[in-house]
């Protein structure tokens, strides 16, 4: 092949190739040219700094040879004294590049080769590249595409532009395609990698759901419907948590559609999925009873530190709240973000009296008095011994068949016991070797000071070098449930923020930080 080879067929060859792979024009042309370069470089000696350039309108092919030039010439090939280079360019510097043109060539069977194998990886390069910024920003969209074959149950899709796969444990269970069916699915990740851009799709992602139900429902759409939240058994239930912006719009009612037109054509793509429609609400406690629908809730109890909630519901619902196999309770779990205990009221009623005499046994050992008295105390709603010792004589007084003398008498008995207790404690805290100082730190108690000794936290010093979650323990996510981790505070009511403030307080102490100075109140501006 000659370099004077038809130059309009060069354009052609560049512009199907650019059409065909669908890379920009000048990509291929500038493949074209670094083939062309490694061509001639065989030809001229491959430490020769050869340049080619063909021109994108006319097609015309150029060589040319960089020259650097230099005081002293070591390499002939690569380098020009500075007189010869100011024959050429009067205005040449040494350091400057000087272009020398280079006559035209014939290419042998090698060279041709080795310039065809360029420009292909080169076009790979571009179109790998292309693909991955096409399909990058198309994270979070459904997709439609051909089923192109299957791989040990592994769904390769042939998107028109690139290939995707469907992961075996990203299908619907008992969903089967065969090559040549047509599939939508969701673009959950695109990944750079040395084969090309990767791009994985999923049937069982939760967004892959509330995006079937924005092509159905034009109020999700249009954004006048929100959906909060999804939780899906793949290919059995699902949960999904809508809410409306226009309070004159019925959320549910909008996706459930004209005699459930809309739900179903969800439910159809979905291979019988059953949806459960749920109105979501800002209280966490309205939420967390509809997610648990078709179940009655007879009461809810919130502990907003362990993000934990019990729902109490009638014994003859107990089963249709937990669900086969717990399948209910576990997608109101995932879909509210809550850990759910389910409690039947007899289950509830039961642990109400059995805290009840918990809670009498302690008064009547701590204080001293008989049963009638401890269930009288326990009754009126005092949960602890400290309660009773530092409340308002006056409370304990007006309770019937108390009174005053009785009432101090009680208070007396509280505070000694809680002596006690403290004497005991802190005895217990010089044993385990935990330094005096410690007790001076804003905020820690005995009981406290005995915990942190019993888990090696001794100075001021190794509580500041304590992390939050080593004070009050954290929660791990395993298998779709969580698992609490214990702390060193455990079995003592502190909250995160409680036990940051501590560690603050620590460091403080130990004089690793300054302690912050408390933001001066704005003074009021004077009256007119």
């Amino acid at each position: 092949m000659a370099v004077s080879a038809n130059r309009l067929e060069l354009l052609q060859i560049a512009d199907a190739v650019a059409r065909e792979k669908s890379i920009p024009r000048e990509t291929v042309l500038q493949s074209m040219e670094d083939a062309l370069q490694k061509a001639a470089r065989s030809r001229y000696g491959q430490e020769t700094e050869v340049r080619a350039e063909i021109n994108p309108k006319t097609g015309e092919l150029r060589f040319s040879r960089l020259l650097l030039v230099v005081d002293m010439v070591e390499n002939d090939a690569t380098q020009i004294t500075l007189d010869d280079a100011r024959k050429k360019n009067p205005a040449a510097q040494v350091g400057d590049w000087i272009a020398e043109t280079l006559p035209p060539f014939e290419y042998g069977r090698i060279a041709a080769q080795s310039a065809k194998q360029v420009i292909v990886q080169k076009v790979r390069e571009a179109e790998r590249d292309r693909q991955y910024d096409e399909y990058r920003d198309r994270i979070g969209e459904i997709i439609n595409g051909v089923v192109k074959r299957v791989e040990y149950g592994n769904v390769i899709v042939d998107l028109g532009r690139a290939e995707a796969i469907i992961r075996r444990d990203e299908l619907v269970p008992r969903e089967m395609f065969r090559p040549g069916d047509r599939v939508r699915a969701y673009v959950y990740d695109v990944r750079r990698e040395q084969r090309g851009p990767q791009i994985f799709l999923s049937r069982t992602h939760p967004q892959f759901m509330a995006k079937l139900f924005a092509q159905e429902v034009p109020e999700i759409y249009d954004g006048i419907i929100e959906v909060k939240s999804v939780a899906r058994d793949p290919g059995s239930r699902a949960k999904i948590a809508v809410v409306s912006r226009d309070s004159s719009i019925d959320p549910v009612g909008a996706c459930v559609g004209m005699r459930g037109s809309r739900v179903q054509a969800v439910v159809n793509e979905l291979q019988g999925e059953k949806i459960d429609i749920i109105p979501w609400s800002i209280d966490a406690a309205t939420f967390i009873v509809n997610a648990l629908q078709p179940a009655e809730v007879v009461k809810v109890v919130l502990d907003e530190d362990s993000a934990r909630i019990e729902v109490v519901v009638p014994d003859d619902q107990l089963s249709l709240a937990i669900g086969r196999r717990g399948q209910n309770v576990r997608l109101a779990s995932q879909l509210t973000g809550w850990d759910i205990d389910i409690l039947t009221e007899a289950e509830e009623s039961g642990r109400r009296q059995k805290e009840f005499q918990e809670r009498t046994t302690v008064f009547m050992a701590a204080l001293d008095v008989d049963e009638v008295v401890g269930q009288l105390l326990a009754s009126e709603g005092f949960r602890s011994v400290e309660e009773l010792a530092y409340v308002d004589v006056a409370e304990l007084a007006s309770i019937e068949g108390f009174d005053e003398e009785t009432a101090e008498e009680i208070q007396n008995r509280a505070r000694d016991h809680i002596a006690r207790i403290e004497a005991e404690l802190d005895e217990r805290r010089q044993a385990l070797g935990v330094e005096d100082e410690l007790k001076e730190v804003e905020g820690v108690t005995l009981p406290i000071l005995v915990k942190l000794g019993e888990n090696d936290v001794k100075t001021v010093e190794d509580l500041a070098g304590c992390a939050t979650d080593d004070l009050t323990g954290w929660t791990e996510r395993k298998d779709g449930e969580s698992v609490k981790q214990a702390g060193f505070l455990d079995g003592i009511e502190i909250s995160r923020e409680e036990a940051e403030a501590l560690i603050m307080s620590a460091r403080v102490k130990a004089g690793w930080i300054e302690a912050p100075v408390p933001e001066a109140e704005p003074e009021e501006a004077p009256e007119a």
